[in-house]
């Protein structure tokens, strides 16, 4: 089964490493990671896409609650939430199959961002099978390069996976948390 996986950590040196070694040593590919800073500049959110049983995943989520630099797990897979990729392709466009690319382009709500004489790059976001059928429909015309961001994921409706504030001052059941760990909260505001 497919698996997103969103995680607060510590922006700290060292963590994605930990965090991938965990899926690594277990046999699990991690097919896409994503990696960016929240509204407070001292947390990451890690969102990775990986397959696989599971009951092995729910102990990896249980070891990842483990890791002193993490926050907050959650996985998406049983929750209503909306995911999204971006893709960049460079595709071959001559002055025969412009009209057609542009066409297969504006279908999906792509835009250009760059142009040469022998090729566009296009831009195009969505879940990831609609990327899929973008880039079949493109192959044809011959496709250079193509570049993508891995899924990224939020909740649907008001639920959140946490401000990093909330997080510290509530961290997940079972997990001490970095507020646990090193003080008051009035030393993360």
């Amino acid at each position: 089964m497919r698996h997103i996986i969103s995680v607060l950590v510590e922006n700290e040196f060292g963590v994605l490493a930990r965090i991938a070694g965990l899926f690594s040593g277990r046999g699990f590919n991690i097919e896409s990671l994503c990696v960016a800073p929240t509204t407070d500049p001292t947390v990451s959110r890690i969102t990775l896409v990986t397959s696989g049983d599971d009951r092995v995943l729910e102990q990896i989520s249980k070891h990842l609650n483990k890791l002193v630099n993490v926050i907050r797990v959650s996985d998406f897979s049983s929750v209503d939430h909306v995911e999204r990729e971006l893709v960049l392709v460079k595709v071959t466009a001559d002055a025969r199959t412009r009209g057609e690319v542009l066409s297969v382009v504006n279908i999906f709500r792509g835009k250009v961002v760059d142009v040469s004489s022998e090729s566009y790059v296009v831009e195009v976001t969505g879940t990831e099978d609609k990327i899929g059928a973008f880039i079949n429909l493109l192959r044809p015309f011959g496709i250079k390069e193509i570049v993508c961001t891995g899924v990224v994921a939020m909740f649907r409706g008001s639920l959140v996976l946490a401000t990093a504030h909330e997080a510290l001052a509530s961290p997940a059941d079972g997990h001490e948390g970095r507020l646990a760990r090193e003080g008051s909260e009035a030393d993360f505001v």
